[in-house]
């Protein structure tokens, strides 16, 4: 099968990217910049912004799938989360329509469609919605996070001694390695119509999780609990700022406040033997 993969050079891009080589997929990886991943044949990279449907143009053409992982993952005050989540994907679907693909693959998040003033969230739900209307048969994957970005969270905090959690309840997350998920991604490319609230084999508290890091660090665990409402006073300071951190605010609070955990079990690999490498 010939598979257009969008952001193939991201951190789940490139584990999806080796998933369809490891399986025999012909691979168009689309990407701003190409990085070596250890990948040398069986694909053809296009330099593209999907924030520019010019350079979009043909790139679907003979293709049998399309599967994005594109989605702003930082703070920018330069494009916004609709610029690339929704209107950058929604670029791609329209070329992909005028190629007469079979199948498109969306990469998500769990509960995308609860959190109308997250414009992380909102962003990808607004995408979900055309994408279900366009007459393709689709795959939306819903993740609950990964297992590197649950860690970049806690690292720092755990190296300067105090790990400061949100809100007086505690929430739990099954979070997943980009290693299964892109496998698991490969496996249903052709599935119809289905969307999927991903996550790992484990199942943690953040406080669990802080207090694993804390262990794998070899220092006293240190937790402390602040307000929710904190972070809206924070996004609402950077959004008088302008400088395109306010959207990451309000992610990192709905993910520290709600339950992140998927119905769609998959994978073998160990969060908690992962965080014990990552010290």
């Amino acid at each position: 099968m010939k598979v257009v993969l969008a952001g193939a050079y991201g951190n789940l891009g490139a584990d999806v990217f080796k998933a369809l080589i490891k399986e025999g997929h012909e691979v168009v990886a689309l990407d701003m910049a190409q990085r070596d991943i250890g990948i040398t044949s069986g694909f053809e990279f296009k330099k593209v912004d999907v924030t520019d449907p010019k350079t979009l143009e043909g790139v679907c053409d003979g293709a049998d799938a399309v599967i994005t992982t594109v989605g702003l993952t930082k703070g920018s005050a330069t494009v916004t989360n609709y610029d690339i989540d929704y209107q950058g994907n929604l670029n791609l679907l329209h070329e992909a329509k005028k190629a007469n693909i079979k199948n498109f693959v969306y990469i998500s998040v769990i509960k995308a469609d609860k959190a109308p003033k997250v414009p992380m969230l909102h962003a990808k739900n607004l995408f979900e919605q055309e994408l279900k209307k366009s007459g393709i048969t689709y795959v939306i994957h819903r993740p609950t996070g990964y297992f590197y970005d649950i860690v970049k969270v806690f690292k720092p905090m755990v190296e300067a001694g105090q790990v400061t959690l949100l809100g007086k309840e505690p929430v739990h997350c099954n979070v997943i390695s980009t290693e299964d998920f892109g496998e698991f991604i490969v496996k249903h490319i052709t599935d119809e119509n289905k969307t999927y609230n991903v996550g790992g084999k484990e199942t943690y508290s953040y406080e669990e999780i802080a207090n694993m890091c804390f262990a794998a660090a070899g220092k006293t665990p240190v937790i402390k609990r602040a307000p929710a409402g904190l972070f809206d006073v924070l996004a609402f300071v950077n959004k008088l700022k302008k400088n395109g951190k306010e959207a990451i605010l309000r992610f990192s609070k709905w993910t520290l406040t709600e339950e992140m955990v998927g119905d769609t079990v998959y994978g073998d690999m160990s969060f908690a033997e992962y965080i014990k490498k990552s010290f």
